[in-house]
């Protein structure tokens, strides 16, 4: 995976989630798989400007912090998986612990 594939990828998503469309619904739109809009968004896979309906301009700000976007995507993608069929009552344990956890390491770190 390169760096600009990545950066593609963090863009895509945001946008398409900004737009409050699946991967499905715009891989219609775009006439391609869902798998393959999944990939575009992990920066596995190579898509096309004209593709892309985008200007070019539109996807070089922050290139620098795509990584990070990237990574930090992952990690909300991959806790929102442990939780998402959690109870009622174990979401609400979660959600304080979260926040026991939160403000301790804030405070440590002023």
């Amino acid at each position: 995976m390169s760096k600009l594939s990545k950066h593609v990828g963090v863009k895509v998503r945001s946008s398409r989630k900004n737009r409050g469309l699946t991967q499905e619904q715009l891989g219609e739109l775009v006439e391609l798989p869902q798998s393959y809009i999944g990939g575009i968004e992990r920066g596995e896979k190579n898509i096309s400007l004209e593709t892309l309906r985008v200007e070019p301009s539109d996807l070089s700000s922050d290139y620098g912090l795509a990584s990070s976007h990237y990574e930090r995507s992952k990690l909300l993608d991959s806790t929102h998986l442990l939780i998402e069929h959690c109870s009622d009552k174990e979401l609400a344990l979660i959600k304080k612990l979260a926040e026991v956890v939160i403000s301790e390491v804030r405070s440590k770190s002023n």
